[in-house]
């Protein structure tokens, strides 16, 4: 194990069981998928592209000499683990590290160094590890993801901010956004507010007064970058001006965008185009798009997601997302 991420084992082990994290059922493990295992290798790569970090670079290069493992291998290494092979669990936890990585980018530029993300995946690794049971018919990566989102989203709620929060606080928020992360996995779309409210069982008033309570207080004093003289406050924009970029940006996300959807294939290309009224048309809605193609609502429906799934491939490794664009 690389010195450079520290893992304490009885330190996880109480940090995990303090907290509100509660054991994922058969159902939503059943709901996930294996993406993050399987685009593991191309998020070190471009990791390994981007870091600027000595420290950063070393560690994404170590982990690299760690290859992911096979499901015969998980399942035989996973029974080792659990009769007390020591060994086994060390290649356990070093085969999957590249997996924590993974995980761990999705949450960068949100209050923590992408290497104090990438500790606190590991020890959701680690929890993960002591508690796997590969009878209940589950690969161990999909398992372990549940946990090192735990792990990481806590520490974003916790240690990436200024202005500390109440633990009572920061667990009803850890509660309400695994309810959100199940009910986006169970129905692929955000709840509303009053979903969410009925999941965490409160007020639709209270969950959106957490909800604001999770916006990052960042100090203006704060570099822009790591190795950076630039501080946050010489770039703040002025609120009562004009960005004088805004327009530029603007027309060059545009521009992206056409340029993705157009590497979609013909019948996802339509309807994302008439969906949200690219290329100067109106946004039309499911019903209307499925009269015209002759097909049905939900087929539309389907053909959408899987297309801006397919964009979300295009464009990722890069700030922008679908999502944001339209």
């Amino acid at each position: 194990m690389n010195d450079d991420v520290r893992i304490n084992e009885p330190q996880d082990a109480l940090r995990f069981e303090t907290g509100d994290s509660s054991e994922p059922d058969d159902a939503v493990l059943a709901s996930l998928d294996d993406s993050e295992r399987v685009l593991a290798d191309a998020d070190l790569e471009y990791l390994r592209v981007e870091a600027s970090a000595d420290v950063t670079q070393k560690y994404l290069n170590e982990i690299g000499k760690h290859s992911l493992l096979s499901a015969e291998e998980e399942l035989a290494l996973t029974r080792r683990v659990r009769e007390g092979d020591f060994s086994a669990r060390q290649e356990m936890v070093e085969r999957n590290l590249r997996l924590v990585v993974s995980i761990a980018r999705h949450y960068m530029n949100r209050g923590l160094p992408l290497l104090d993300l990438i500790e606190e995946g590991n020890l959701g690794l680690m929890h993960a590890l002591g508690k796997f049971d590969p009878e209940r018919g589950f690969r161990f990566s999909t398992y372990a993801s549940w946990w090192i989102r735990q792990g990481i989203e806590r520490a974003v709620l916790n240690q990436g901010r200024l202005v500390r929060l109440p633990v009572h606080l920061v667990r009803d928020m850890n509660a309400i956004y695994r309810h959100r992360r199940q009910f986006v996995v169970a129905h692929a779309r955000e709840p509303s507010l009053e979903e969410l409210a009925i999941l965490s069982d409160k007020t639709p008033e209270v969950v959106e007064q957490l909800l604001r309570r999770n916006d990052q207080v960042r100090s203006l004093d704060q570099p822009i970058e790591s190795g950076s003289d630039q501080t946050l406050g010489e770039v703040v924009p002025d609120e009562q001006g004009g960005d004088p970029h805004e327009t530029f940006a603007s027309s060059e996300s545009v521009t992206l965008l056409l340029a993705w959807v157009d590497m979609l294939p013909e019948r996802q290309r339509q309807v994302i185009e008439r969906r949200y009224g690219l290329r100067g048309g109106e946004p039309e809605t499911l019903e209307a798009i499925a009269a015209d193609l002759q097909l049905t609502r939900e087929r539309v429906r389907q053909i959408q997601a899987e297309a801006l799934t397919r964009l979300q491939g295009i464009v990722r490794g890069r700030h922008l997302t679908p999502d944001s664009l339209l």
